[in-house]
C-alpha cells in the first residue's frame, strides 16, 4: 500500500529538523522514493514555510536559540563550541527517535559542546563502525539508541559499546539485567505504563476485547508486546485479547519459508477483529496505525463507531483523517534529560565517577477522535473478578510473531 503524501511530508520534516540541512538525495533514498518526488514535496513544503531549500539541499526553518547574556562572544557569533564534540548515533528512518535527538541538541549547544549526529543505516551492527569513526574524530562523549531489532543484536553490542572509554547514555534502550551494559547510564520512556494508559482508556468506555497490532523489530517494541500480554491478562475487564504483528517483515532474525510468507503478508485487521470480536485495538507505530486504519475504513469498518483505536508513538497520529487518540512518549524529553546527563558526566569531575543513572519518564495520553465509548458498555469489573489463570496467560506470550491470544468466558460485569 502506498504511504499517504503527508505522511511522507511528516517523515521529511522530521528527518530535516533533526539533522538541520539534508540533501534531497539522501531524503529519497532513506525515504525508497524517487528524487523527483521528494524534490516535489521539499516545494512544496518550502511555500507552505516550513522547510528552506537550496542547491538541492532542505534545510530546517527553525530559528537559533538566542544566545545567553554571558555566553562566550565566540560562540553567539556562532563559532564552534569550547566544549568539543558529543556524538549523537540513531537509526536512520526513525521520527521517533530524530524528535529525542532534536531534544538533546539545545541542551548540548548550551553547556558549549558541538554535536556530531551520525545516522546508522539498517545494517546489523552499523552503530560500531560510527561510534569509532567519532571517537577518532575526537568525541567526548556518546549518546545512542541503537536500532537492536532482536535480542541478539544487543548482545552483540554488549562488549564493544562498554568500553568505548567515554561518559556514553542509551536512550530509549534498557540493558539486560546483569549484562555489560547494565551499568551504563540509561534515558528511556516508561512504556508499560504507556500501555497501561491506553488499555485502561479503553476499559473505561467499555471495551472488552482488544486487540494489538504491533511492530516485533525493537526494544519499544518488545516492550510494547510484553506490557500488553501482561496488562491484558491481569484485567479481569478483558474478556479477550490478541497480538499480531503489525506490519509485514516487521520481525528480527531468520525465518523458515512459511513463517517469512505469512509475515509479509499484510495484516488484514478487519478479519483480526471479527475473529475475536474485538471492538477495540491498540496499534504501533504511527505510520502503521494510520495505514491499518486507512484499510478499515477501505473494508467498511468505521473508526470510532466500530472500533475505536489507540495508536503508540503519536509522531504523526495527530494527522490521520480520523486524528487518533495516542500515547505519546516524552521523545524529546527522553533526549534533553539524556543530554543533561552527560553534560553532568563531562561537566563536573564529580560527575564521571559518581552513581549509575537510571532515569524513566512517563507517557501521556491523548485522546482524540479515534475512541469512543462502546454503546450499551458495561459497568467495570469489581475487584473480586477471577483472574485468569496461568495456562490462559501463556497462551497470550508476546514472544511469537504470529497472532496470540488469551481469553475467558464472557463475565457479567
Amino acid at each position: 500500500m502506498r504511504e499517504p503524501v503527508e505522511l511522507r511530508r511528516q517523515r521529511i520534516l522530521a528527518a530535516v529538523e533533526s539533522r538541520g540541512a539534508v540533501r534531497v538525495s539522501v531524503l529519497a533514498t532513506e525515504l525508497e522514493v524517487s528524487v523527483v518526488t521528494v524534490r516535489r514535496d521539499v516545494e512544496e513544503l518550502t511555500r507552505a514555510g516550513r522547510l528552506r531549500r537550496a542547491h538541492g539541499v532542505a534545510r530546517a526553518v527553525r530559528p537559533a536559540p538566542p544566545a545567553a547574556e554571558n555566553a562566550p562572544a565566540a560562540r553567539r557569533a556562532g563559532q564552534p563550541a569550547e566544549g568539543g564534540a558529543v556524538a549523537l548515533v540513531v537509526p536512520e528512518r526513525h521520527s521517533y527517535l530524530y524528535e529525542a535527538a532534536y531534544g538533546a541538541r539545545p541542551v548540548l549547544e548550551e553547556a558549549g559542546f558541538r554535536v556530531a549526529l551520525h545516522v546508522a543505516p539498517q545494517a546489523p551492527g552499523a552503530e560500531r563502525p560510527l561510534v569509532e569513526r567519532a571517537l577518532a574524530d575526537g568525541a567526548r562523549g556518546l549518546l545512542i539508541a541503537p536500532r537492536w531489532r532482536s535480542a541478539a543484536a544487543e548482545e552483540a553490542d554488549h562488549g564493544w559499546l562498554a568500553e568505548v572509554g567515554v561518559p556514553t547514555v542509551l536512550m530509549e534502550r534498557r540493558p539486560r539485567p546483569g549484562s555489560a551494559l547494565h551499568a551504563l547510564d540509561v534515558v528511556c520512556s516508561d512504556h508499560w505504563y504507556g500501555v497501561h494508559l491506553a488499555v485502561d482508556h479503553l476499559v473505561g468506555l467499555g471495551h472488552r476485547r482488544i486487540v494489538l497490532a504491533a511492530r516485533d523489530d525493537s526494544p519499544t517494541a518488545r516492550s510494547i508486546r510484553a506490557a500488553f500480554t501482561e496488562i491484558a491478562a491481569a484485567r479481569p475487564e478483558v474478556a479477550d485479547w490478541s497480538v499480531a504483528l503489525s506490519s509485514p517483515g516487521a520481525v528480527p532474525g531468520p525465518r523458515s519459508e512459511e513463517a517469512a510468507a505469512r509475515d509479509r503478508a499484510p495484516l488484514d485487521l478487519a478479519a483480526l477483529l471479527r475473529e475475536h470480536g474485538a471492538t477495540a485495538a491498540l496499534l504501533h507505530g504511527d505510520v502503521d496505525a494510520l495505514m491499518l486504519v486507512q484499510n478499515l475504513t477501505e473494508q467498511g469498518v468505521r473508526v470510532p463507531q466500530d472500533c475505536s483505536v489507540v495508536a503508540y508513538d503519536d509522531v504523526l497520529a495527530a494527522l490521520g483523517s480520523t486524528p487518533l487518540t495516542a500515547v505519546a512518549p516524552p521523545k524529546a524529553e527522553v533526549g534533553r534529560a539524556a543530554a543533561e546527563l552527560l553534560v553532568h558526566r563531562l561537566s563536573r569531575p564529580e560527575g564521571a565517577a559518581g552513581p549509575v543513572r537510571r532515569i524513566e519518564l512517563l507517557p501521556e495520553l491523548k485522546v482524540r477522535g479515534s475512541t469512543q465509548r462502546l454503546a450499551h458498555a458495561p459497568a467495570r469489573a469489581s475487584a473480586e473478578a477471577p483472574a485468569r489463570g496461568p495456562a490462559e496467560a501463556l497462551a497470550g506470550g508476546a514472544g511469537g510473531t504470529g497472532p496470540c491470544a488469551g481469553s475467558r468466558p464472557e463475565m457479567n460485569v
